[in-house]
């Protein structure tokens, strides 16, 4: 008797623990549903759908950006879109080694994880990190180019499309950013464009740096032509969108009216070249069936912003206006262009007095109100 009233209680304690388990794991998929339709109806609300097609409107993390001035900014610009950074040390310009930053790779997936309960897409970079940030990626160039690009694609690119990208179903990747001095390597580059196609299946974008063309330069393979080399680089027909670094160089002035930077775009005045930007990016999706995106955008708060975007520096005279200028020019010019797919303001998420192209409170308002 005592044997089959034990036998019973153990039956109904079993039904009774596996109920709980049930109910458990009913609440969490629950959970789990009602995070993914929030997270979809927040995707759904950040969309920005323009006359002239689904737009882009981005922000550059700096690399040492912190979470609360980044969702601070993403609030204040207007933001759909946030590029991700995840810093890759590089210890010398002729270095063949690239490896991710341990710390930087964690605190992109905690961000990341942030900004998809918001709603707010994510264009993944790994980040060129030469010396410790003193030297620039565009003068990067490997002694060795096999062994650094086996390093590109099985170090770099692979953990991240595999720890980051793809868990985190990240909006689009960017394969690679202004390696101007080796960027001519074109069967390695479509190699990494197809290793990448073979290990995800997501959006993928190569990030080239800005380039000059001048009207008097007229010998074939000109000097001062690297717009050709850009624009036949066959990495391009393998990514499903062209992100330019748009530091071009505009006017010899140190200050400028946004009229005199909107006519310079069609015409750069600096050293009488009269490059005609508009129309050359304009033939660079047009060349390979592209939208075109302006992956970094930004002037520092100086005079001279517009002469070298490039620069942090050009002037030691503070100038918050020309900056704003400069934003309100493109924005003037490109916005409504369907073949230019949006921009991505550099940089924001830290906020001192170091960073010179942190956007001012005039840009703020410029930037906010495009595609409004």
């Amino acid at each position: 008797m005592f044997k089959g009233l034990s036998t019973h209680v153990k039956r109904n304690k079993f039904k009774y623990i596996t109920l709980v388990i049930l109910i458990i794991a009913a609440i969490l998929v629950k959970e789990v549903l009602i995070d993914i339709v929030y997270v979809d109806k927040q995707y759904e609300k950040n969309r920005i759908i323009t006359p002239w097609g689904d737009k882009i409107k981005s922000g550059n993390l700096s690399v040492d950006y912190t979470f609360d001035q980044a969702l601070i900014d993403i609030e204040a610009l207007g933001l759909n879109t946030v590029n991700v950074p995840v810093q890759i040390d590089i210890p010398s310009l002729n270095s063949n080694t690239a490896v991710i930053n341990v710390d930087s790779k964690k605190k992109a997936i905690q961000l990341i994880k942030k900004l998809r309960y918001k709603g707010i897409n994510v264009i993944l970079e790994p980040y060129p990190y030469i010396k410790n940030g003193e030297l620039y990626e565009t003068q990067l160039n490997p002694d060795d180019k096999d062994v650094w690009f086996q390093n590109w694609k099985g170090g770099v690119l692979l953990p991240i499309i595999h720890d980051i990208a793809k868990p985190y179903k990240v909006y689009a990747l960017c394969i690679g950013s202004n390696f101007d001095q080796f960027e001519k390597e074109y069967n390695y580059w479509t190699d990494v464009s197809e290793f990448v196609r073979k290990n995800y299946q997501g959006r993928i974008t190569y990030k080239t740096n800005w380039w000059y063309t001048a009207a008097w330069d007229t010998s074939k393979n000109g000097q001062h032509d690297t717009y050709t080399t850009k624009l036949n680089n066959p990495v391009l027909q393998n990514v499903d969108f062209i992100s330019v670094a748009a530091y071009f160089e505009l006017t010899d002035k140190e200050t400028n009216t946004v009229e005199n930077l909107v006519n310079s775009i069609h015409s750069t005045q600096i050293f009488d070249r009269h490059q005609n930007i508009f129309e050359e990016l304009k033939n660079l999706s047009s060349k390979w069936n592209k939208p075109v995106f302006f992956g970094e955008l930004g002037f520092p708060k100086r005079n001279k912003a517009t002469v070298h975007p490039w620069n942090p520096e050009p002037s030691n005279i503070f100038n918050e206006q020309e900056q704003a200028n400069g934003f309100q020019a493109y924005k003037e010019v490109f916005e409504k262009e369907s073949w230019n797919l949006g921009f991505s303001v550099f940089a924001i998420g830290k906020k001192d007095e170091l960073k010179n192209y942190y956007p001012c409170d005039q840009s703020i308002k410029v930037i906010n109100s495009w595609y409004k």
